[in-house]
């Protein structure tokens, strides 16, 4: 079954296909003309009713050196049944369209993209009759953004990034570079990359992390993922059956939130400063802790104005 993650990785190119070209510049060193247009196109390749395929994304691009179809697949682990799929899918575009297909993998595993990565030869040995050679982004070549002017300067990049690289110790950095550039482009935009890195995040703790880090930056709780968020917690408070319960189970998130951004970010957590948070009984007041823990270099300075 297709996941999340899998379709959040195609609705982005869709939702700004010029960033997949970008990719294939930057990240491969691919000279591929600058298109003049891009259209999503229909993804279904069945040719014979009882045999069904499907590519994940397919988009038509449109250069000055002619028309490419671009055939996006998301993988997540090894397969060697598409090593059959593929080149059947640039077969038939090919032969339907007369346009030159180019074979884009994606992936969030380094093994994944070692073995995407391998020019699939059907043939002679020394004589194949067709090779295909797929364009693999992944871990190892998609750049890690962890700067904020390097994340301002490519918005959709760091969305990538963060898509890519989202887990483990670089995941902090990653992830608060790309929430402060967020904030300097539209927000439409924005909502829609909020939602594709939340989707995309498949370790538990950095997805906490990047919904605390929304919260924190008062962006997260105008976007519709956080109504989900939000009826989650109404839910619970329904169970508790009582207003104070739901209070305190707000005033406890929030804390809770609070000491994780500063955990996550590498900051060591005294008991003093614990309990400090853990007594506040004033949301605004967590709230603007939340932000600070944000900037702060050390745990202490969450209350140095006090």
């Amino acid at each position: 079954m297709v996941g999340s993650s899998h379709e959040a990785l195609h609705r982005i190119f869709q939702k700004d296909p010029g960033l997949l070209t970008h990719a294939l510049q930057r990240v491969l060193g691919v000279p591929f003309p600058e298109p003049r247009e891009i259209v999503a196109m229909n993804v279904d390749l069945t040719e014979i009713e009882p045999v069904e395929r499907r590519v994940d994304t397919l988009l038509r691009a449109e250069t000055d050196e002619g028309t490419y179809l671009l055939v996006v697949e998301s993988q997540g682990k090894a397969d060697e049944r598409k090593r059959g799929s593929w080149p059947y899918y640039l077969s038939y575009l090919y032969e339907k369209y007369r346009c030159e297909p180019v074979l884009i993998v994606i992936t969030q595993s380094s093994a994944t993209a070692r073995w995407a990565a391998r020019p699939i030869q059907l043939g002679l040995r020394g004589w194949e009759s067709l090779t295909v050679r797929p364009l693999v982004l992944g871990p190892d070549n998609v750049p890690v953004i962890e700067d904020v002017r390097d994340a301002e300067s490519d918005v959709p990049l760091a969305v990538l990034s963060a898509m890519t690289h989202g887990r483990g110790r670089q995941a902090p950095a990653i992830l608060e570079s790309l929430a402060a550039a967020l904030k300097t482009i539209d927000r439409d935009s924005a909502a829609v990359f909020v939602q594709f890195v939340d989707s995309c995040l498949v370790d538990p703790q950095a997805k906490q992390m990047w919904r605390d880090l929304m919260t924190a930056i008062q962006y997260f709780w105008r976007h519709p993922l956080a109504e989900q968020v939000r009826e989650e917690g109404r839910e619970e408070g329904r169970e508790e059956g009582r207003e104070e319960g739901r209070e305190e189970g707000r005033l406890q998130e929030r804390a809770e939130m609070v000491l994780r951004l500063l955990e996550w970010r590498g900051l060591t957590v005294t008991e003093s400063v614990r309990e400090r948070v853990h007594a506040c009984t004033d949301l605004d007041r967590l709230e603007a802790l939340a932000q600070r823990a944000v900037h702060v270099t050390d745990a202490a300075e969450l209350f140095g104005e006090e």
